[in-house]
């Protein structure tokens, strides 16, 4: 058992034999009854020891159709708490990486198992801190003016994080780290926080690094939350005018309406003023350095789950062709080049695997390839990568699919299902060694080169330099730029 001051009081955590831990941290104040759908206040500070050796509840949720990419224990509407994974509360100053999860802005928790940081801050002498934040309807709904009147705001969520890394920055010294050399990084819709964060400006000077994990900035019009927002009141038969019932509502009924509906940041002049991927071209986060990748094959997650028929063709053509709305003709070109460099790499190209790259390609690679050529004309300390590690799981089905290089990142193959999903052994050991090594670089220095991956050098739109993650790790020109070159020929 470790002990720590900090600003809202004392507190106790657990001393581990190499790292120390300090989980369910209040960071703000819970935001029920009167407070629900509005800014969340400041954490009020408490009298005695706070025991701070058990998680705190996750976010308000349905049940994950995924095992192990979910919260686990309790979910509950009071869950702005946070943990703390140090290797020594001390008076040390070591580089503060603050992770945001993912689960499609409703899914998921800062406490899973597979975010441990306790490996990251041991082997990397950082600090790690893991946050919870509202989501789905609690933390993205907007009302529209109607709401105003009585405090609600959009992207409560986005501002329960701008909470979190206030607090970092009030209280972070306390456990040995360094409040102006903090690293947000995040995995997914993590990722597209990461994004909405460097166009915030009241993120400005709460971070000074910036990691995306296979996300690459999302946000929706304030005229289509609202139309959202308000079909989901419609349904519980109340008005945005009306605080009190809203305020009655239990927190079921509320995941229970809002559970066939899209909710996501919103492009809203208090909080987001311009859209993540505008906000970045225009160059509004040009002082901090970003790394940022994709996998692979991210979309054989979503494909494979559940269980998808063959398809013939025909098929592939009809789909190809009103995805990038272009002609069948076109669409048997692009399927014909693709086929042809996945067959030059080795990798499967059925009917099946060539949708999935082709939508990988499409969605997050030129995504976050477009996020990388903005930020790199006004940072030169942008690196990219690129996941190649396939899971072993249903036979290597999924491929280097969405999330699978999560337990790398956090040296977590230990981790509850991790072993079947991501794999283990001795060059699954080596590969979490390499990212860790790199990520933790990265929030050091801004430059996340190391020895065991070699020198990685800067992104731009010349060399298109990325780290290959894999068996063997280095960097390479333009990884499947052939690939990339199809869809925006077809496009």
């Amino acid at each position: 058992m470790t002990k720590v001051s900090i600003a809202q009081g004392k507190l106790k955590g657990n001393q581990h034999p190499d790292h120390q831990s300090f989980l369910g941290i209040p960071f703000a104040a819970a935001p029920v009854g009167l407070s629900r759908f509005c800014p969340a206040g400041d954490a009020a500070p408490w009298k005695g020891m706070l025991n701070a050796q058990q998680f705190a509840a996750s976010a308000l949720q349905t049940e994950h159709m995924i095992p192990g990419f979910a919260a686990t224990g309790l979910c509950d509407e009071d869950c702005l708490y946070l943990n703390v994974y140090t290797p020594s509360a001390d008076n040390g100053t070591r580089p503060v990486m603050v992770w945001i999860h993912g689960g499609s802005f409703t899914h998921g928790s800062g406490s899973e198992p597979l975010y441990n940081g306790g490996h990251l801050a041991k082997r990397n002498d950082v600090i790690v801190v893991t946050i919870h934040y509202r989501l789905g309807a609690l933390g993205f709904a907007c009302f529209g003016e109607e709401s105003y009147t009585w405090g609600a705001s959009p992207n409560n969520a986005l501002l329960d994080q701008i909470a979190a890394l206030g607090w970092v920055r009030d209280n972070i010294a306390y456990f040995g780290g360094n409040p102006d050399n903090v690293t947000v990084f995040g995995e997914s819709a993590g990722a597209d926080i990461v994004a909405c964060l460097l166009a915030m400006p009241k993120a400005k000077g709460l971070f000074h690094k910036a990691i995306m994990q296979s996300g690459a900035g999302q946000a929706t019009a304030m005229e289509s939350a609202v139309d959202i927002g308000e079909k989901m009141l419609s349904d519980m038969f109340c008005k945005a005018e009306d605080h009190d019932a809203i305020t009655a509502l239990s927190g079921d009924q509320i995941l229970a309406a809002s559970g066939e509906l899209r909710f996501e940041p919103v492009c809203h002049d208090g909080s987001l003023p311009l859209h993540p991927d505008i906000a970045n071209a225009e160059g509004l986060s040009r002082d901090i350095p970003l790394l940022i990748g994709t996998n692979r094959d991210e979309e054989k997650l979503f494909n494979v789950i559940p269980d998808r028929p063959l398809i013939d063709d025909g098929d592939l053509l009809n789909i190809i062709s009103s995805l990038l709305s272009i002609t069948r003709g076109e669409a048997l070109d692009l399927v014909d080049g693709f086929r042809e460099s996945r067959n030059s790499h080795n990798l499967p190209h059925s009917n099946t695997d060539l949708l999935d790259a082709i939508q990988t390609v499409t969605g997050p690679r030129l995504a976050a390839d477009q996020f990388a050529l903005n930020h790199c004309s006004y940072q030169p300390n942008t690196f990219v990568y690129l996941f190649n590690w396939e899971s072993p799981a249903r036979r290597g089905e999924f491929g280097a699919c969405h999330a699978v290089e999560m337990p790398f990142v956090f040296g977590s193959l230990d981790a509850p299902f991790q072993d079947r999903f991501a794999g283990k052994g001795p060059e699954a050991e080596a590969l979490s060694g390499h990212m860790m090594d790199a990520w933790s670089e990265f929030a050091r220095t801004g430059s996340p080169g190391h020895p065991g991956i070699g020198d990685w050098p800067s992104f731009n739109s010349k060399n298109r330099s990325t780290m290959i993650f894999d068996r063997s790790c280095g960097a390479a020109p333009d990884p499947f730029g052939n690939e990339r070159g199809l869809i925006e020929i077809h496009r």
